[in-house]
């Protein structure tokens, strides 16, 4: 890869960028809901909560939620380019511990990555909330490192709205317009309000023909993706109930087809077909002032095919693959229910008590029989403001799960403290409880690159996780608002699932369950608007527990408990409106990740420990936005200015997914133009 620098521009002084179409009051009091009892500002919420609004998305130029998270601190994504899939880190823990949701339903996923963050439709995102830490009380299983939560838009004005999207983009330097080469999306959507209804109708079409590979366009390092996704919703909304019906549809095929056998004029393809629908339907009724119910039931069906060929070049004919894992069909289900009841005892006290119910099924060739997963919960908070400044939130959940003997009470307490009128405290306890997924327990993933066998011996995971921040907004002039946030954070994981190597085949891998796992760090945000310019800054150094540590074996090595690794981001936006242009630069560094892992000397015949690291990289992202006719927009850009395309790893062992060796990251410098269309009428 490329030898990387780093340019001053990118650390003018503590400032980093948001929206700039929004005044700079309206930044300060943001509104979120993941968490929440209702919607509120950000700064009024008891959780640390980080929002990427749509104008930050659409500015991004963005054909992924991948895309838009990348750039955020403390978030990191791996590459499984054998099967086309990308996995998320939050905080120095897998996507396995991180909460992905969709309007506050589960996403459902059919392995142990988040691979269902790139199967969400960008285009019809209003925003998402991150929120750091365990979730457990609130969102149950899997929230053990935090919560995503991506919030499609509600048109909320009357009359109707359509709303028209393509973009052209360059993989590398290959392209071809329209298709083929390169990366191409097409987008329309529909909105009507009228009489207290509304309803909202669109599809999206995103191809990638892939990037890499020989000259007949074989064995490409990037898999070949095309994704249909279409969704529809219809609501009713009054002064009292606010109750809707939305319906998600997707339809994905991962192409992966081999190099030429030319001794035999054969090559190997194979196909991966997603087919995702969920349905849900949420409720919101204000009973009166003090008392208001919200509802949710939601169901999910996912199935993923694996269609396998051996393409002869001779005849012309394709021979069905008969080896284990070539024709498969692997099948998720999820049924979700939900209800809470918000009151407001007083002006100090309201309490939210709840119901969660959720239940998985799995089936398929490579899952043994059908099993199935129900957790039942009973969960209660309150909100407590014992004055103006203090603000105190404990929480309460009880588990009944089908298969696991879950721990008597999951606790959780946050604290907001007023100090000044410019400045809050905020710190957190949390009890984290993930009892193993299906996948984790039955799902045996074989092809030619992998031999995973799922463990149903696995014990259930709990954590025990401290987080605090101290948040300062004030103003270096009184029209220049400036926002300064530090935080920190502790997490200590039991029983954390991960993977090794079978003890009884060194070519398979299990999952196993590891004695204990830490993850610590620290953070430094920081936001300023002036006049048109608008900026954030962030910095981050998370720290990954170094399991040989604690090992006897290498007690005399002298290892350290935690590996470092540092982050830098900015995100800056300039609107010059004499030529109505948005410009935008986002930026992020991510420092060299180290490592230790223990290697056989066949000279002594013994383990030895030796120091590994993922090498450092910057990412950078410049984009030009430009309305004209009234309701045209056009967006053209550079994404991965430095271009990168591999990191160095020293790692001799490798992952699961990748062996040793330099890891693919991206497909290099592109380019992008896109169109945008919109019109409102009353």
């Amino acid at each position: 890869m490329r030898k990387l620098f780093t340019p001053a521009i990118f650390f003018i002084p503590f400032i980093a960028f948001s929206q700039v179409d929004t005044l700079a009051s309206k930044q300060l009091e943001e509104v979120v809901i993941t968490g929440q009892y209702k919607p509120q500002s950000l700064r009024n919420s008891v959780y640390q909560v980080r929002t990427i609004n749509n104008e930050r998305i659409r500015l991004s130029g963005a054909t992924t939620v991948q895309q838009v998270l990348s750039n955020q601190l403390g978030i990191r994504f791996s590459n499984d380019n054998t099967l086309g899939t990308t996995d998320v880190q939050l905080m120095g823990m897998s996507g396995r511990n991180v909460k992905i949701l969709l309007d506050g339903v589960p996403l459902v996923d059919r392995g142990d990555t988040r691979e269902s963050l790139g199967q969400v439709d960008i285009n019809t995102i209003d925003r998402i909330e991150i929120v750091e830490g365990p979730m457990a009380v609130s969102y149950g299983s899997d929230a053990l490192a935090g919560v995503i939560n991506i919030i499609t838009r509600v048109n909320r004005k009357d009359g109707y709205s359509v709303f028209a999207k393509v973009q052209e983009e360059t993989a590398g330097s290959t392209y071809h317009p329209f298709s083929y080469k390169g990366s191409h999306l097409q987008h329309i959507g529909f909105t009507v309000n009228r009489n207290k209804w509304n309803f909202s109708l669109g599809g999206t079409h995103n191809d990638f023909n892939g990037f890499g590979g020989d000259a007949y366009g074989r064995g490409k390092t990037w898999r070949p993706k095309e994704q249909w996704s279409g969704n529809s919703r219809i609501g009713f909304r009054n002064s009292v109930l606010d109750i809707y019906y939305r319906v998600d549809g997707l339809h994905e095929e991962i192409s992966s087809r081999g190099p030429i056998n030319m001794s035999a004029f054969t090559a190997l393809d194979q196909y991966y077909v997603t087919r995702r629908y969920m349905h849900q339907v949420q409720s919101n009724w204000r009973v009166n002032n003090r008392l208001q119910w919200t509802a949710m039931a939601a169901f999910t069906n996912y199935r993923r095919r694996t269609k396998t060929f051996i393409h002869d070049f001779t005849t012309g004919l394709e021979t069905a693959g008969t080896q284990a894992g070539q024709q498969d069909v692997s099948g998720f289900s999820s049924l979700v229910f939900r209800n809470t009841l918000n009151y407001t005892i007083s002006s100090k006290v309201s309490l939210q008590p709840g119901i969660d119910i959720n239940h998985e099924q799995a089936e398929g060739a490579r899952i043994k029989g059908k099993p199935s997963i129900s957790d039942y919960a009973l969960f209660v908070s309150s909100e407590i403001k014992l004055n103006d400044r203090i603000n105190l939130r404990p929480g309460l959940r009880v588990i009944k799960n089908s298969v696991y003997d879950a721990p008597p009470v999951i606790p959780s307490f946050n604290s907001k403290i007023r100090l000044s009128r410019s400045m809050d405290l905020r710190f957190a306890y949390a009890f984290g409880f993930r009892s193993p997924a299906l996948r984790e327990l039955y799902f045996n993933f074989i092809d030619g690159s992998h031999t995973i066998i799922g463990n149903p011996g696995l014990k259930a995971e709990t954590s025990n996780s401290f987080n605090a921040s101290l948040s300062w907004t004030g103003a270096a002039r009184k029209d220049i608002p400036i926002t300064l946030t530090a935080g920190g954070f502790y997490n200590v994981f039991n029983d954390l699932i991960n993977y090794a190597s079978s003890p009884t085949s060194g070519d398979t891998t299990i999952t196993v369950n590891v004695d204990k796992f830490r993850t610590t760090g620290a953070t430094l945000e920081n936001k300023i608007t002036w006049k048109d310019l608008s900026a954030t800054i962030g910095l981050s150094y998370i720290g990954r527990y170094n399991d040989l540590s604690a090992n006897e074996e290498y007690k005399n090595e002298d290892l350290p408990v935690f590996v470092w690794t540092p982050e830098i981001n900015s995100n800056i936006i300039y609107t010059a409106k004499k030529i109505k242009t948005s410009f935008g630069l986002f930026y992020k560094f991510t420092g060299r990740r180290p490592g230790y892992e223990a290697v056989f000397n066949n000279t002594t015949g013994k383990y030895e420990v030796r120091s590994t690291h993922i090498e450092s990289f910057q990412w950078a992202d410049l984009t030009v936005t430009r309305p004209f006719f009234k309701s045209f927009t056009a967006t053209a850009g550079i994404k991965n200015i430095f271009d990168v395309t591999s990191l160095a790893n020293s790692s001799i062992s490798g992952g699961t997914h990748n062996g040793g060796g330099a890891i693919v990251t991206a497909y290099g410098r592109s380019y992008f133009l896109g169109l945008s269309f919109e019109l409102n009428k009353k």
